[in-house]
């Protein structure tokens, strides 16, 4: 069985086991072979994984790094192949026997019960809950557990109340705490900031140190070049050579993943009009656990401008995202899309005026996952006429818009009559992004577009949302990703707290300054700018 986290109260975990040498096999995947009906997913992949090391899972989406990690952690059973683990082949019948053996995975989209509070599902399933115990219990035993991983989240809190980015903190914490020893991490940092991911880092290094493995999935390969010791790279469901980090450079490593050098490497600069198409003006808004997010918020994005809000995941960033894309209401203020006045109207009242989004959870909120790529597609705009008789919709011409889409947004896909559900996750992020790129015409709401893309897709995204710029669109981009933010945005504007707190041209921006800023550290970020004035050409509001 695995080693337990130790945690005060209740059952008392067992000991920890010493680690053993670093550098041993502990997993050996050999010949792993996965179709699903004619689609081959995975093709005689080999996987090594050695005790005490960062192994990089690199390719673009559909290369079948999901579908190994899952087979590894017990959720799919491969057609074909072998996995021993310490010695001993395993055949994995569900995830509950994949953790048994010690290998443990968080998802992309995660396995959390909304209605739960965090430290409830910390200790759901977890067999060093103990048998009668109560909330507060609980709480204070996740409490313990986050301060020794450096994880934080509000154990009270209930899920649907928390950000994508806190929920995959939850999701981390719950597969350590089961004594993990093989740690399978699918994009880990891709809703973390930067202290959040160098904070993140240290905590693996801590692991690997004690003899851990953990498994680093991720398409930022400045990410993988710095955590990683050694990298494996799919391409197609077969896997090219792994290579040690230290013998590898970026452009070495995106290749053989894309077949081709990365396509775009800066944003270049708009030349902002002096048109404002979306202007936020004293915004006060709740969030869904009935707090403050938005203080008496003001901000205004012109055409043929990229915004970029940088903060740490919530700091009312996805409040703000729904206020002006009309999946939420506001208690005072006003938001005016191109002059006209929409405060509290509906999220179609804001599409129909030009307002195009791509949510924070692009399954939740932005696609169906049971129905069909087609009526996906057409999923913010079957009311137009071309699309829609009076009675029913006009499935031909309903089928033409989608096989439209999917080329245009390059959708992997068998069939437009496939669920969305069976697309990979950058496929179904291409699919959305392309459909909402359509309806924007004047605002592009646009929060994490690129989190799970491969590094083609990723590019793909950025390309379309520079094409929305240059096209008298405004854009607003949320990310946690400040890389993405110093490259895409013509303004940077930070938020703490619901309030801005900071505002710089992207040109001279100065990327400590606004690290302390994203941290709520105010006093420091002023005395930074006023010792590096020549980087300077905003100043952090007070």
């Amino acid at each position: 069985m695995p080693t337990a986290i130790p945690i005060e109260g209740g059952t008392e975990p067992e000991p920890a086991v010493p680690s053993e040498p670093a550098g041993e096999l502990v997993v050996k995947a050999r010949g792993i072979t996965k179709s699903f009906d004619d689609l081959v997913a995975l093709d005689g992949v080999d996987l090594e994984l050695r005790r005490g090391e960062v192994h990089a899972l690199l390719g673009e989406n559909g290369a079948g790094k999901t579908t190994l990690s899952n087979i590894l952690a017990g959720i799919y059973r491969a057609d074909s192949g072998t996995i021993i683990v310490e010695g001993e082949e395993r055949h994995f019948r569900n995830p509950a026997h994949a953790i048994e053996a010690g290998i443990g995975m968080v998802h992309q989209h995660f396995k959390l019960i909304s209605v739960a509070t965090v430290a409830e599902n910390i200790h759901l399933g977890w067999g060093e809950t103990p048998m009668w115990t109560s909330r507060r219990t609980l709480a204070d035993r996740a409490e313990r557990l986050m301060k020794e991983l450096g994880l934080h989240v509000e154990p009270n809190a209930y899920i649907w109340q928390l950000s994508v980015g806190e929920q995959q903190r939850v999701e981390i914490l719950r597969t350590l705490a089961r004594g993990a020893r093989v740690l399978i991490l699918d994009e880990p940092t891709a809703v973390l900031t930067d202290l959040e991911t160098k904070e993140l880092f240290t905590v693996i290094r801590s692991l690997v140190a004690g003899g851990r493995t953990v498994v680093f999935i991720s398409h930022k390969l400045n990410e993988v070049l710095e955590v990683s010791d050694r990298i494996t790279v799919l391409r197609d469901g077969r896997h090219v050579i792994p290579r040690d980090r230290e013998s590898a450079t970026a452009p070495e490593v995106a290749r053989p993943m894309t077949g081709k050098d990365r396509t775009v490497e800066g944003g270049g600069r708009g030349q902002p009009g002096v048109k404002p198409m979306l202007e936020v003006e004293g915004l006060t808004a709740r969030s869904s656990r009935g707090l403050i997010a938005l203080h008496d918020l003001s901000l205004t994005v012109h055409a043929r401008e990229i915004v970029g809000i940088a903060g740490v995941s919530g700091n009312g960033q996805s409040e703000l995202a729904e206020v002006v894309t009309g999946l939420r209401k506001v208690e005072s203020g006003r938001v005016l899309i191109d002059g006209v006045d929409l405060t509290n109207a509906s999220a179609r009242k804001y599409g129909e005026g030009g307002v195009g989004h791509i949510p924070e959870d692009r399954i939740g909120v932005g696609l169906v996952r049971s129905a069909q790529v087609r009526d996906n597609a057409v999923l913010r705009q079957y009311r137009q006429p071309s699309l829609s008789g009076r009675v029913s919709l006009r499935r031909g011409a309903v089928a033409d818009f989608a096989k439209m889409l999917v080329r245009a947004a390059r959708v992997q896909t068998r069939s437009i009559h496939s669920p969305v559900g069976h697309l990979s996750g950058g496929n179904q992020q291409r699919l959305l992004a392309g459909r909402e790129s359509i309806i924007a015409n004047r605002i592009f709401v646009t929060v994490h577009p690129t989190r799970g893309l491969d590094v083609q897709s990723a590019d793909d995204v950025r390309r379309s949302l520079m094409e929305r710029r240059d096209a008298e669109c405004a854009v607003l981009l949320i990310s946690e990703d400040l890389d993405e933010i110093m490259l895409l945005s013509d303004r940077i504007v930070v938020m703490y707290e619901g309030r801005i707190v900071g505002e710089f041209d992207q040109g001279r921006a100065d990327r400590e300054v606004i690290g302390l800023l994203m941290g709520g550290h105010i006093e420091q970020a002023e005395q930074h700018a006023e010792q590096h004035p020549e980087q300077q050409t905003g100043e952090p509001e007070p």
